[in-house]
């Protein structure tokens, strides 16, 4: 079947499928990463050792494609600012039905199995190739009306792949650079641009122009379903060898079962989403949740801000991006594991809970002034300090819980250090400081001087 000609001819239209893009990049990276937590550690949890290897593997596997995932973000925002766009880093909540992307773009977070490879495959396989969905995963919309020449206003656009998604953003760039010309549309700044020296990802591509617009976009998708077809080395490919070792073992052994019973489980219901969710009903699991969910918020500000930054320094903006790294790796990665192996609660017998990436509002921006953005920042993630270190306190908290709110603790007093001031909340933090759950580096921080009773 013939994909449909993705229209684009303005720049608004441009910017409505890239921001399509980061969402969906932000959507699957948030599946791949709830799999990767759902795998079990290894013989203590009932695997054998040639099991517990290929476990190991996998989530590896797994993780460094939800960092690819990471990267193509970043690489979507690099084309959007490139263009003057504001990069998005709103969502909806999981699970997510097709509403305004086509019917067959649909997400849930699944813990590892067939259902989750399936459906992981059918996102990453290449433009042309057909390939079923996992089971309940069924188009909810009709096809969109093509749209048509002359139309002004911005609209979703069927696309068959997220390939094919990219492929009409590449002809779309050149298309509008040649109707406008290239300087014209190519107007954001460079200093704006998420460089490889910041990131370290030497695969993060500044955008200038169309030919470095063009590249960043063919990386996005010979990452994905490879270099013209050649699928093997990139996401497709590599799913594909996970399921037939999987396959493999399955075979060798019906009773393997490589994740833990994790049920998407949410502290309450999604503000987004219609029909009821289970809840998480055991409360330690539920403040750890409740952890998990701020770290997420607090890295999506921290992205926000370095995306929309002004006037920082190149050191605000390499601290910026540390707290984005520590916030995933020593925040995030912790928490979520150790939540799927947590009781999801009375209401879930033999469940067990995981992170749900939830969001509680639609996320928008800080306002473009650093200092008051910067304050805005840190108060956050001194919060995030606070609320694990007196979960990583309660009767029955996994230790990774500490180790939690010890990075926590490391992001929040990197932070403060470029507010000024007069701009934190000195009575507020002080009273934080006086608990004895406070973290003695972000207090050392906070000035002593005050008005006085």
């Amino acid at each position: 079947m013939a994909e449909p000609t993705i229209v684009v001819e303005h720049r608004e239209h441009l910017w409505y499928l890239l921001a399509e893009a980061a969402q969906v990049e932000h959507l699957i990276m948030c599946q791949y990463l709830y799999a990767s937590f759902s795998l079990k550690d290894g013989p203590a949890d009932g695997l054998t050792g040639e099991q517990a290897a290929a476990v190991a593997r996998w989530r590896e596997l797994l993780t460094g494609i939800a960092i690819e995932e990471m990267l193509h973000l970043a690489l979507v925002f690099n084309v959007m600012t490139s263009i003057g766009a504001a990069p998005p880093l709103s969502r909806p909540n999981f699970p997510r039905g097709s509403n305004d992307l086509p019917g067959g773009v649909q997400f849930r977070l699944l813990p590892f199995g067939t259902d989750a490879l399936t459906h992981f495959l059918y996102l990453e396989r290449p433009e042309g190739m057909e390939r079923a969905d996992a089971s309940g995963f069924v188009p909810t919309v009709p096809p969109h009306t093509p749209i048509e020449s002359g139309e002004a206003m911005p609209r979703a656009q069927d696309f068959g792949t997220v390939g094919h998604l990219y492929r009409g953003i590449e002809q779309g760039l050149a298309a509008l650079s040649a109707r406008i010309g290239e300087r014209a549309l190519f107007v954001g700044p460079a200093r704006t641009q998420a460089t490889p020296e910041l990131f370290r990802w030497p695969q993060l591509i500044a955008v200038q122009d169309l030919a470095s617009a063009t590249a960043a976009i063919n990386e996005i998708i010979e990452q994905g379903e490879g270099a013209r077809g050649d699928w093997r080395d990139a996401h497709y490919g590599r799913f594909l060898g996970i399921w037939e070792e999987y396959t493999k073992l399955t075979e060798a052994d019906p009773a393997f079962q490589p994740a833990h019973p994790v049920i998407a489980a949410f502290t309450r219901q999604p503000y987004d989403v219609a029909a009821p969710q289970p809840l998480i009903t055991e409360p330690l699991t539920r403040t750890v949740a409740e952890v998990f969910n701020l770290g997420y918020e607090t890295l999506l500000q921290s992205l926000n801000r370095f995306f929309t930054h002004t006037d920082e320094t190149a050191e605000q903006l390499q601290v910026l991006v540390g707290a984005a790294f520590d916030l995933m790796a020593g925040v995030l990665r912790p928490l979520g594991r150790a939540l799927t192996a947590m009781p999801a609660g009375p209401d879930h017998p033999g469940r067990t809970a995981g992170p749900a990436f939830e969001m509680y509002y639609q996320f928008g921006n800080f306002v473009p002034w650093r200092e008051p953005a910067w304050a805005l920042l840190s108060e956050r993630a001194a919060l995030l300090a606070t609320r694990a270190a007196a979960a990583a306190a309660l009767p029955g908290a996994p230790r990774s819980v500490g180790d939690a709110a010890a990075a926590a603790t490391r992001i929040a007093a990197s932070l403060i250090t470029h507010v000024p001031q007069e701009l934190r909340p000195v009575r507020a933090t002080m009273g934080l400081c006086a608990s004895p759950l406070s973290s003695p580096r972000i207090c050392s921080s906070v000035p002593r001087s005050g008005p006085t009773r």
